[in-house]
């Protein structure tokens, strides 16, 4: 009997053992540069490429340069920087993570921009001075396919490249002269999950120059919450229910979540469709609230944003049909919280002006861009400063529902008027370094 028992503390012993060394690890401490090497962290040298092997490094081709300044503090004596955007990425797996980086350089000054995964915003140009160090936390989240054993999400061909749907954490470092001194990565099981239900206005747009509301989101947000996004471009409420992809949110969600839906533009030429009870854009909308109630989530209806269409008299015409007033009603029967997109969408427009709104939207020469040999004249998919705009739309939005979401608002963020929108010569963005010009799959 002795013996068996202590086979069996043995065997349960190793089977433990085997466990633990398959479990992918969470959690990193970096210290990043020459120098001495801070206890319980890990050295990152310049020459740490991303590698299957090693997990983590430098991604993408980039490459940086390490400094050693010295002085007792092993931590932030050293960095790496680059005059060009540089990646650094780590194998995670999915979830939210605290992610803290540590900026600056001990004798000189750094400015850094920082946006992770597909050109999520994260950090706008902040500068440190001599000697100055900068401590940001983020909380992130990392995605993955899977739903379960049997079923997966169906992304498009064009995701398939997306650093959204890889398998690690993936930080893009641009600015005059970004100093990265360490980074920590610790999951955050219990982080709120803003998830977001959507099609190409709501999208991480992953290629120079569209970008939608969803990637801007983050950077009002501190720590403790994470966003999701799980749009798409060319998806209605119809082929998000078909790829999976609410059954994905559903899978992962969590009470207490919150489930932002934002169609329309697609589901306002998906005529042809039969699929019985899910056939109406109302009944869908029904369907994802309710199923979002059912695992304890929050759901958000977010009216479609208007596109830029001018009538005469300088004003927007709704260009939708019934599609928002469909989810105003839906909000209201529901009874849950709606944020008027299409309506803030409009004053922003109109308040730039028929010319001077078209500096919000995909409105390019041709070979503004590498690779753009034609003339852009998109109305409907914003650039970078227009979806900035738009997000802080959704962050009024989130302001006038009273969402649970308002302790999450970040201090910096003053209250926002779309009918005074914040002037483009004040707006700064860097554009990401691997995009390519690709036009959005629909809308």
């Amino acid at each position: 009997m002795k013996k068996s028992f202590l086979a069996a503390v043995a065997t349960g012993t190793l089977l433990a053992s085997a466990a633990a060394a398959q479990a992918p690890q969470t959690t990193f401490k970096f210290d990043f540069g020459p120098g001495k090497v801070a206890p319980g962290y890990q050295q990152v040298l310049p020459t740490a490429a991303y590698s299957d092997a090693s997990g983590y490094g430098f991604d993408f081709g980039t490459t940086v340069t390490g400094t050693d300044r010295g002085g007792k503090d092993a931590l932030r004596s050293d960095f790496v920087s680059s005059k060009q955007p540089f990646y650094f990425s780590v194998d995670l797996p999915e979830g939210n993570y605290n992610v803290t980086v540590t900026l600056g350089d001990a004798k000189g000054a750094s400015s850094t921009f920082l946006k992770a995964e597909s050109r999520r915003l994260l950090l706008e140009t902040t500068a440190t001075k001599p000697g100055q160090l900068l401590t940001q936390t983020f909380t992130l989240n990392v995605k993955s396919r899977r739903i379960n054993d049997t079923e997966t999400v169906s992304l498009k061909p064009r995701e398939l490249h997306k650093l959204d749907w890889d398998d690690k954490l993936t930080l893009e470092f641009d600015g005059a002269n970004p100093c990265l001194v360490a980074l920590q990565i610790v999951p955050a099981p219990q982080a709120v999950t803003v998830f977001l239900a959507g099609n190409s206005t709501v999208v991480n747009q992953d290629d120079e120059p569209w970008a939608a509301w969803g990637q801007m989101l983050p950077r009002f947000l501190k720590p403790g919450v994470a966003v999701a996004n799980h749009a798409e471009s060319g998806l209605t409420l119809g082929s998000f229910l078909g790829s999976k992809r609410l059954a994905k949110v559903l899978r992962v969600m969590k009470p207490g979540d919150y489930l932002f839906i934002e169609f329309g533009h697609n589901d306002q030429k998906d005529k042809g469709e039969n699929d019985g009870a899910w056939k109406s854009y109302s009944e869908r909308l029904h369907l994802f609230v309710q199923e979002a109630r059912k695992k304890g989530g929050i759901p958000v209806l977010v009216t479609s944003t208007s596109r830029r269409t001018f009538g005469a008299d300088g004003r927007i015409e709704n260009s939708l049909g019934d599609f928002p007033a469909a989810a105003r009603k839906v909000a209201e029967e529901e009874k849950v919280a709606l944020i008027d997109l299409n309506a803030m969408s409009a004053k922003f427009y109109e308040a730039l002006g028929p010319e001077e709104s078209k500096k919000a939207f995909v409105h390019y020469p041709a070979n503004t861009y590498p690779g753009q040999p034609q003339a852009l004249a998109d109305n409907t998919h914003f650039n970078p400063y227009g979806a900035y705009e738009l997000a802080k739309c959704v962050v009024e939005g989130i302001k006038a529902n009273q969402l649970g979401l308002v302790k999450f608002l970040k201090n910096d963020t003053p209250a926002f008027d779309p009918a005074r929108p914040d002037a483009l010569a004040n707006w700064g963005w860097l554009d990401s370094p691997r995009s390519a010009v690709t036009k959005p799959d629909g809308n």
